[in-house]
């Protein structure tokens, strides 16, 4: 007689088995999930930040662009003012040098030769804004004078000294603005010597020192 054996299987550690691995899976997919969240978390405090550095950027380019573009128009103001004070100077050379010869006419020696005096009370005129044309306008030039007179054996000989200021926002009708000066302020100076000698001894209008 052969022995009797018996068999058993053990179904169970293969459905135990199963159950583990689908808890693997399971975790595996929450840990995918999370993953997934903290890259969309990161995706968005990246975004955020470049917004607000592009933000800044965009603030920075339209300060720095607005600096230069009122720069830009400061210079073309000191410009305009240093036209302007030329100018004075120009009118101031005219009134004091006699370009035309008005002055001993006649005769060189009788009276003695002359020159004009500095135009305006105490040597000092404003040309108020509208005085010049064109973008020269806006502008007011005060032009101050001074003369003084030597002589150089029979000749004698005269030297003013103008000083032209001319400035966009004047005060009291005069330049330079030294009280209450606002944005966009300029104002530009110019100082000239000039000198004219004539001889008592030289031929009428011009009595030109030789």
């Amino acid at each position: 007689m052969f022995p009797k054996y018996s068999f058993k299987l053990r179904v169970t550690s293969f459905e135990s088995g199963k159950c583990r691995d689908r808890g693997l899976s399971r975790n595996l997919k929450l840990e995918t999930e999370n993953s997934k969240l903290r890259e969309r978390g990161f995706s968005i405090i990246t975004a955020i930040f470049l917004l607000v550095v592009l933000s800044l950027l965009g603030v920075f380019i339209v300060s720095v662009t607005g600096l230069q573009q009122s720069s830009l128009q400061l210079d073309v103001q000191g410009v305009r003012a240093y036209q302007a004070a030329r100018a004075g100077i120009e009118w101031g050379a005219w009134q004091v040098l006699d370009p035309n010869n008005t002055i001993n006419a006649a005769s060189c020696t009788a009276p003695p030769p002359d020159m004009p005096v500095c135009p305006g009370a105490v040597g000092t005129t404003d040309l108020p804004a509208g005085t010049l044309a064109g973008s020269l306008s806006s502008f007011t030039v005060t032009v101050e004078c001074t003369r003084t007179t030597t002589t150089e054996g029979n000749r004698n000989i005269w030297v003013y000294q103008l000083v032209a200021t001319a400035c966009n926002q004047p005060t009291g009708g005069r330049c330079p603005n030294t009280v209450t000066p606002a944005s966009g302020y300029v104002d530009r100076r110019i100082t000239a010597v000039l000198s004219k000698c004539k001889d008592p001894t030289a031929t009428a209008p011009r009595c030109t020192c030789g």
